[in-house]
């Protein structure tokens, strides 16, 4: 159990890592710095030399070279395969180590699932970041590191949460746990449509607090497969609604985790409330200054990691409130 144990945390270590990588990859604009797969312009890793980069415009003349795109692109990719290989040797441990018909069915289960993520991946590219394949590859990504979180808990028996007692927060345990993937969802629908900057203003948008805005093909979910995604395709009223819809769920989701901090602090659950309150503050205050500042790259990659501790924190307290 003990490699179970070992393995798992380390690949919830390399699955922040991968998110980092992957919001690195999509704010410097680099989702097409390889516009085939699992290559880069045909080649292993990437082009080096002049030689190598004359192939690879040859091979793809829409996709000008840029290294500087190529490689977070590269990087991503063999992190993610890195964490595929992980899953492999997870499997392996389960069925060699353990009789726990649970950690064996969830491990497999997560195999299967990265095997999933990586046809995500290839879509990404092969439609050219069709929007709502690109918000599935990111939704992946926290759906990994929740299934990792999860065999990590199973392979120590949860005890390390076992003198806590919440079941009767199961209710409001649950929908915090749904309004926060809610807003994960329109925050990374607001990235994939390259609408974070529409309003470019704290606490209005684009000086009003009802600017103008085009819900219908802001949500558009069918979007068709255009000639190339990259830096988006929506009008500005469409960006604008899918902004200013984010930071309206952003008030809901404060609220929501409000009552239930709240609730955790007279429950015998202190630390939790504690962790999740300095994680929502953390997470409300990088998403001001990515509007404040425009994006800075290592506030909006860390705007991501934190959503992710957001999820573990709220998927440990619903397994605390429906634990039997």
């Amino acid at each position: 159990m003990n490699s179970i144990k070992n393995l798992s945390f380390i690949g919830i270590c390399m699955a922040f890592v991968v998110i980092a990588l992957g919001a690195w990859t999509r704010l410097v604009d680099a989702g097409l710095g390889c516009p085939d797969w699992p290559g880069c312009y045909g080649f292993i890793v990437f082009p080096t030399n002049e030689a190598e980069i004359a192939i690879a415009e040859s091979r793809y003349p829409l996709f000008p070279y840029d290294i500087n795109k190529a490689i977070p692109e590269v990087v991503h990719r063999y992190f993610a395969a890195g964490l595929g290989l992980l899953a492999i040797f997870l499997v392996y441990f389960a069925f060699k180590k353990t009789t726990d018909k649970s950690i064996r069915g969830w491990s497999s289960f997560l195999l299967f699932f990265i095997c999933c993520q990586g046809l995500f991946g290839y879509l990404t590219v092969s439609l050219k970041l069709l929007p709502i394949i690109v918000t599935a590859h990111l939704f992946g990504g926290f759906t990994t590191l929740t299934l990792l979180y999860f065999i990590y808990l199973k392979s120590r028996n949860f005890q390390i949460f076992s003198q806590i007692n919440i079941s009767n927060l199961k209710t409001i345990s649950a929908l915090a746990f749904v309004i926060l993937v809610f807003q994960i969802f329109l925050g990374v629908w607001t990235s994939t449509n390259y609408a974070s900057l529409a309003c470019a203003d704290f606490p209005t948008c684009q000086g009003t607090y009802l600017p103008e805005m085009d819900f219908k093909n802001g949500f558009n979910l069918n979007q068709e497969v255009g000639p190339n995604y990259l830096y988006g395709l929506l009008d500005n009223p469409a960006r604008v609604a899918i902004h200013y819809s984010h930071r309206v769920s952003a008030l809901l989701v404060t609220f929501i985790f409000l009552i239930l901090m709240s609730r955790l602090w007279f429950s015998n659950a202190a630390p939790l409330a504690s962790t999740l309150g300095v994680l929502l503050l953390t997470q409300i205050t990088l998403g001001i200054i990515n509007v404040i500042y425009v994006l800075p790259l290592y506030v909006a990659i860390a705007h991501n990691l934190v959503a992710a501790c957001l999820v573990l924190a709220t998927f440990t307290i619903n397994y605390l409130a429906w634990k039997r």
